[in-house]
């Protein structure tokens, strides 16, 4: 049974798992995420070294693949990430595999959610799925005929970027209209709350100015994922992120509503509009499957 490692370098945490070639996730461990490059390898090290001596009928050499929140380019082996690491871009191929002695497979977490969802998730099968990943950022990972779709220079999917409105406000230029519209910070700011959990906590309890900040997000997040419709011609839009599992229930009604609204016509009458069956886990299942070489 070909086991490997999955890694999933998030702006706030670290998540990591062993996962074999079915799908299953054999072990797990979740750590606030590291600052600098060297923090991150270790964090990675550590749990390869773990699962190699905890797994005794899997102590080869065992691939890794690891997803990040920015921008990897393939030819040169740098990451940019300015959550994690600042703003130059760094060499994480390199230091990764020097460090593990092991091959390393590394993409946009984007293409990591797209993957695991259209692997194992709600997407199961499907070649064409635009996943809409919603937490602290807006972006979404595009399958198309079977293909990650990554662009001329490993950015293709900065959705949050969207411009949906005529109304030009500062914000746009730092994160794009629809991430500061509609993203979790954009909802704790709106609702003048510490957190977008908070919120959603408040609006499942009835308070009517929670759910109109919802409600106003969810407009938002269905023009954006009208235009996806409109320009991918998907089969499935999967809404997830941090946002979207806490509170899908709520919101994707009203997504999809919009959505209807302003999606080119033929193409919305053959797309679903679904959300997540992985959640979180989607990442790291999109992870294994790179490093399982299934993409």
């Amino acid at each position: 049974m070909t086991v490997v490692l999955a890694a999933d370098l998030g702006g706030t945490k670290t998540s990591l798992a062993l996962v074999d070639e079915e799908g299953r996730i054999r072990a797990r461990t979740k750590a606030p995420a590291a600052r600098t490059l060297e923090g991150s390898v270790e964090q990675i090290a550590g749990a390869a070294a773990s699962a190699r001596a905890e797994s005794a009928g899997f102590a080869g050499p065992m691939s890794v693949g690891v997803i990040v929140p920015g921008i990897y380019t393939p030819g040169t082996g740098r990451a940019w990430c300015p959550n994690l690491w600042g703003a130059d871009d760094v060499p994480l191929r390199d230091a990764l595999e020097s460090r593990l002695g092991a091959s390393v497979v590394i993409d946009s977490d984007r293409a990591g959610y797209v993957l695991g969802e259209s692997w194992l998730g709600v997407a199961r099968g499907l070649r064409d799925v635009a996943f809409v990943a919603i937490g602290t950022g807006i972006g979404v990972g595009i399958l198309s005929n079977g293909a990650v779709v990554r662009g001329a220079h490993g950015v293709a999917g900065a959705a949050g970027w969207f411009a949906l409105t005529l109304q030009w406000k500062d914000a746009y230029g730092r994160v794009g209209c629809w991430e500061a519209e509609a993203a979790g910070p954009a909802v704790a700011r709106l609702a003048g709350a510490a957190d977008a959990a908070s919120v959603v906590e408040a609006a499942r309890s009835g308070d009517p100015a929670a759910r109109a900040v919802l409600a106003a997000a969810a407009r938002y997040t269905g023009m954006g994922v009208a235009n996806l419709i409109s320009v991918l011609d998907p089969e499935m839009v999967v809404l997830g992120g941090g946002l979207m599992q806490g509170s899908g229930d709520l919101l994707l009604d009203d997504v999809r509503r919009e959505a209807a609204r302003w999606a080119q016509p033929v193409a919305h009458a053959r797309c679903r509009i679904e959300v997540t069956e992985l959640g979180e886990d989607a990442g790291l299942l999109g992870a294994a499957r790179l490093a399982l070489g299934r993409v």
